[in-house]
């Protein structure tokens, strides 16, 4: 694919506020990281790449169980939702809100777990967002957008940027019923809806970051 334009859509509005965010692990401040590595990361490497894919629901994508270790040192525990290798870590307090709100929306695979002294810590699960739609309304948002020619299908592509600010809108009859999904073509982390942002703020767990899609 090239680059062929840079277009801005620079329409938005204050009425969409509060309708969908950008859902992801809050940074660490002071140049911390979760502590965490993946002890047999090699071993579920899928083949010829270097690289772990996160879960997609098939029970067999991984050989074996993952297995979480706690970094030589690290005082603190992880927190409910983590970032690990482009993937996120969840507790099972964060899984049971992500399938109480959208059981569909998501895949997770069950992770060992040992603590630096060696014993066993709490259950954790590496988890995605599954359900991907093209929902962008592109009319109403505020959004960088780039065409990119996709020689495979002929078809130019509108890929969207959001670094310098955006306010993204969306498809409302395109979302439906989902509470959490992957824009296509979109820099960004999952998108959630009101109803999943509010489940998350009641259970006032450690590690989400919820900004207003509306207004990045």
């Amino acid at each position: 694919m090239n680059d062929e334009a840079a277009i801005p859509v620079t329409v938005a509005s204050d009425s969409h506020l509060g309708e969908f965010f950008v859902l992801r692990p809050s940074f660490r401040g002071n140049g911390q990281s979760a502590g965490l590595k993946i002890a047999n990361e090699e071993l579920l490497l899928p083949p010829g790449m270097n690289t772990m894919d996160p879960p997609n629901g098939d029970p067999s994508q991984y050989p074996v169980r993952p297995h979480l270790v706690q970094v030589p040192g690290q005082q603190e525990m992880p927190r409910d939702f983590e970032k690990l290798a482009g993937i996120w870590i969840v507790s099972a307090a964060l899984k049971q809100v992500f399938e109480s709100v959208d059981p569909e929306g998501f895949a997770f695979a069950a992770c060992d777990f040992t603590l630096a002294d060696g014993t066993q810590g709490p259950q954790y699960y590496l988890c995605s967002v599954t359900r991907w739609l093209d929902a962008l309304d592109e009319s109403e948002s505020r959004v960088q957008i780039e065409i990119e020619h996709d020689y495979e299908t002929g078809e130019d592509l509108n890929f969207y940027s959001v670094p310098g600010g955006a306010s993204l809108v969306f498809k409302r009859e395109v979302v439906g019923n989902a509470h959490i999904f992957r824009q296509s073509r979109l820099g960004t982390e999952a998108i959630c809806d009101r109803v999943l942002f509010d489940a998350l703020s009641a259970a006032q767990l450690s590690g989400p970051s919820l900004r207003d899609a509306a207004d990045l």
